[in-house]
């Protein structure tokens, strides 16, 4: 695993805790520009874009957690001139706004990956940032598509409160990880190495038992793996699905 923090303490104890199949670099990750990176007063909201007062407005507590408290220039590097990363199996981005850039400075990794798991937005939340519509034509245009929803977050709409009884009924969507996946049409094209690597990142990283299965009938036809291990993977798939029933609840 590869992964980036440009904050030098934050990147220590990153240093410090990594495993010995974990590297990370001292890069902040972008189209290769230097810009102006809003530090908010909560982390999560910081960002190369302004934040967008009218859409934050529309939304509890969201105006008080993107505060903009300082501001500071930042160089940024494109993934592509990373020399570390020749290639990707799985590309997961969580980059507040700079998801587009990050992609269109991506094109040679991109080539190379199977699966990728991005943060999209769904209600704008920065000044000039993506939504989910422009990260979505962006990894088409790359030969990627939608398979899940890893996760999504809801927010009240604002002046509904935390404590009050009509705050889960109050919801309005704000953003949500999304996985895409290689064309299942083009998996032909797919290297071998990179369908093994699908399978294990399917069942193993997100339980996606018939991702896993579609990539290893295409390694089955091409007498890279024997056909009983089809009977052989589906019974270890039912073993470890045996707790749950058949609607995915635990019994």
């Amino acid at each position: 695993m590869t992964g980036f923090e440009p904050d030098p303490v934050a990147l220590a104890a990153l240093a410090e805790h990594a495993g010995e199949h974990a590297r990370h670099l001292g890069h902040a990750v972008g189209d290769g520009g230097t810009h102006e990176l809003r530090r908010c007063a909560a982390a999560g909201f910081s960002s190369l874009f302004e934040p967008d007062a009218a859409q934050l407005a529309v939304l509890t507590d969201f105006p008080r957690l993107a505060e903009v408290l300082d501001r500071m220039p930042v160089a940024t590097v494109r993934l592509d001139d990373v020399p570390e990363l020749e290639r990707a199996d799985l590309l997961a981005l969580d980059v507040q706004g700079s998801e587009r850039a990050v992609l269109d400075g991506a094109d040679r990794l991109l080539a190379t990956v199977f699966a990728v798991q991005v943060e999209v937005g769904f209600h704008r939340l920065y000044e000039g940032a993506p939504t989910f519509a422009d990260v979505d034509l962006r990894l088409r245009e790359a030969g990627l598509v939608p398979h899940c929803f890893v996760t999504s977050r809801t927010w009240p709409l604002a002046p509904i409160g935390w404590h009050d009884p009509l705050q889960a009924h109050s919801r309005h969507l704000v953003e949500a990880d999304m996985l895409y996946v290689r064309d299942l049409t083009t998996l032909g094209a797919v290297p071998e190495d990179t369908l093994r690597c699908a399978v294990l990142l399917a069942c193993g990283a997100y339980g996606s038992i018939g991702l896993g299965l579609v990539c290893l009938r295409e390694l089955i036809s091409r007498g890279v793996l024997d056909p009983g291990s089809l009977d052989r993977f589906r019974e270890i798939a039912l073993a470890a699905l045996a707790p749950h029933d058949a609607f995915g609840g635990r019994r």
